[in-house]
């Protein structure tokens, strides 16, 4: 331990949800090494929410990931001041943090030796491009400089999936137990499985296996890929219609995620769903090594060119994994 009286701890991870989510069980071991210190999150506004679902997180503070102005700088500073931790931890590098971090009198400041790092107390060598660890591994290797114990502690969110009830119904659902959701979208076409080939996978689980499918995904590929999955019986598209802990209840609910490397993923892992993942692996900072489903009960179907996947070959691991749950 960096000392016995840590009162409170600031952990810093501020950009998009699928990176946060995995670094919940830093977090948690944070919590767990120091139980009797308050946590507190700096977030991205857009996963504020979800965060509120880790279990021993005692408060959240949004910094949305951008270029701020001096005085909204400043007023942080204040805020962050008036908090008092004993140390912070900034899992996404970042020059504007290390100099909030250092202006705010953090006596102990743990990140990675970039981006101005020499602000920071305590620093390790940022090879998370190499691929060579899980992003979680990463994560809770940042959260070892604090002395805390990482083993053990896992991916989770505390979900109530009662909150989709009424979602649900209105989509014709609710007493449907058999759900497969299928995520087709990514932030980055160089990992898009084709979306002619999702739909294909789509149409094929609701013919053969006689279970109903849910499109899910976010309002902008609600706008960019309106119709894709028009006229498929058996096929629901609720894209664009949940916020992000809707979505983490609506993939509670389901039997399976089948996703690309994307966000949903690691939300489907977080509250225990299995995932089938469709990667690339000729790019390391980009391969399932770092960013693939953590946990067990998961299947990852790789290759260097996402055109040699084809929809039988995922079609065969969805009816492995619908299988071993039945």
């Amino acid at each position: 331990m960096l000392k016995n009286n840590i009162k409170n701890i600031l952990a810093v991870r501020n950009d998009r949800f699928g990176e946060f989510l995995l670094n919940i069980p830093a977090f948690r071991s944070l919590k767990a090494g120091y139980p009797g210190a308050r946590l507190t999150l700096v977030v991205n506004p857009a996963v504020y929410e979800l965060a509120k679902c880790i279990e021993g997180v005692d408060e959240i503070i949004v910094w949305e990931n951008r270029k701020h102005r001096l005085g909204e700088i400043l007023k942080f500073i204040r805020e962050i001041k008036s908090k008092k931790p004993g140390f912070c931890i900034i899992f996404n590098p970042s020059k504007e943090f290390n100099i909030i971090s250092f202006l705010s009198g953090i006596p102990v400041r743990i990140g990675y030796d970039r981006k101005w790092g020499f602000l920071l107390t305590h620093k390790i060598k940022d090879r998370k491009y190499l691929g060579q660890k899980h992003e979680v591994e990463y994560n809770l290797e940042l959260a070892k400089l604090s002395g805390v114990d990482v083993k053990g502690i896992g991916l989770s969110l505390k979900i109530n999936d009662n909150i989709i009830n009424g979602l649900i119904r209105d989509y014709g659902l609710a007493d449907d137990s058999d759900l497969i959701a299928l995520h087709p979208y990514t932030s980055d076409t160089i990992k898009q499985w084709p979306m002619d080939n999702f739909r294909a996978l789509a149409k094929k689980i609701s013919l053969e296996i006689k279970q109903k499918v849910i499109i899910v995904g976010g309002k902008e590929e609600a706008s960019k890929y309106a119709g894709s999955f028009s006229g498929l019986n058996g096929v629901v598209d609720m894209t664009g219609k949940t916020t992000l802990v809707q979505l983490a209840a609506l993939l509670k609910r389901c039997r399976l995620l089948i996703s690309g490397d994307s966000g949903p993923v690691h939300l489907a892992s977080a509250v225990g769903t299995p995932v089938v993942a469709i990667f690339r692996n000729d790019i390391p900072g980009k391969s399932p090594k770092r960013w693939g489903p953590w946990g067990r009960n998961n299947i990852v179907i790789e290759k260097s060119d996402l055109l040699n996947i084809t929809v039988e070959e995922v079609m065969g691991k969805v009816r492995c994994v619908i299988t071993v749950c039945s």
